[in-house]
C-alpha cells in the first residue's frame, strides 16, 4: 500500500487547517507535543508583549508625568474659570449651568495637588469668591445694587480663625473659629456679624456648618460645604491676617 506523501516528504499537514506543521514535535510539560515552529511562534509573540510592555513603562502617557500633570490641571482650571466668567459669580447661573460647573469643578478636584489642604500653608490668606451656588451669599432675588460687588473669604489655620467679608454697599462680614475634623474638612461656628463693617451682633448658636477643601493650590481654591454648596475663589492676599 502506497504511503501518504505526508509520510514520504516528513512534512505534516493539519488536517483541519492544512497548515504546514513541518518540524520535530517537543514534548512540553503539559504532555502535548507542540511543533517547533509554532513553539518559535509563541515565543515571539511573548517577547513582542514584554518589549510593549516594556515600552509602556518607560514611556508613559503625558498625563502620568509631572510636566503632564501640570499641563493637565492647568486646562482643566483654564476650562471652570472660562465657564465660570459669565455666570456673574453663580448669580444668573441657570440649572444647567450649575450642573456642567459641577462637572467641571469634579475634574479639578480629581488632579488636586494638596492632597491635605490644612496642613498646608496654601490655604491661607484672603480669597476672592467667584463662583457659588449658595442662594444666601447670592442673594440673587434681591436687585442688582443691593447685592455685595465683591465677596471675600479669608483663613488662617494656625489661629483656627475663618472670616466671610462684603464690599460695597454694606460691607458686612463675620468671623469664626474653625475645628479640623481631618486633612481636608474643618466644622465652623460663626461668633460675631459686623453690620455696615463696624456694628458688632452675636452670631446665634445655630450658626454653624463644615466645610470641606477638595482643591487649593496657589491661585485657585474649591470648596464644598454641608449643604452641598459648591464655592470655587481665587487667591487674593495670601499675607492677609485675620484680626483677632
Amino acid at each position: 500500500m502506497a504511503l501518504p506523501s505526508c509520510l514520504k516528504t516528513g512534512v505534516l499537514m493539519s488536517p483541519a487547517t492544512g497548515f504546514n506543521l513541518s518540524g520535530s514535535l517537543m514534548k512540553l510539560d503539559s504532555g502535548f507535543a507542540v511543533p517547533t515552529k509554532l513553539q518559535s511562534n509563541r515565543k515571539g509573540d511573548r517577547e513582542r508583549e514584554r518589549l510593549r510592555i516594556q515600552a509602556v513603562f518607560s514611556f508613559p502617557p503625558a498625563f502620568l508625568t509631572r510636566n503632564g500633570r501640570a499641563e493637565k490641571q492647568k486646562q482643566l482650571k483654564q476650562e471652570l474659570l472660562e465657564a465660570i466668567e459669565p455666570l456673574e459669580r453663580g448669580a444668573t447661573a441657570s440649572p444647567d449651568d450649575q450642573l456642567r460647573i459641577d462637572q467641571l469643578a469634579r475634574k479639578v478636584e480629581a488632579v488636586n495637588p494638596t492632597k491635605e489642604p490644612l496642613k498646608s500653608d496654601l490655604i491661607n490668606g484672603k480669597w476672592e469668591l467667584i463662583y457659588t451656588t449658595s442662594a444666601s451669599i447670592l442673594q440673587a432675588k434681591k436687585p442688582r445694587f443691593l447685592r455685595s460687588i465683591t465677596n471675600y473669604q479669608s483663613i488662617n489655620v494656625d489661629t483656627l480663625k475663618v472670616q466671610n467679608m462684603e464690599t460695597w454697599p454694606f460691607y458686612n462680614s463675620v468671623t469664626g473659629d474653625i475645628k479640623p475634623l481631618n486633612s481636608k474638612k474643618v466644622a465652623v461656628k460663626l461668633q460675631v456679624f459686623k453690620i455696615l463693617g463696624f456694628i458688632p451682633v452675636k452670631a446665634p448658636d445655630s450658626a454653624r456648618g463644615e466645610l470641606e477643601i477638595t482643591y487649593v493650590d496657589e491661585e485657585l481654591r474649591l470648596s464644598r460645604g454641608d449643604k452641598g454648596n459648591l464655592f470655587i475663589l481665587k487667591m487674593f492676599d495670601p499675607t492677609y491676617r485675620i484680626p483677632l
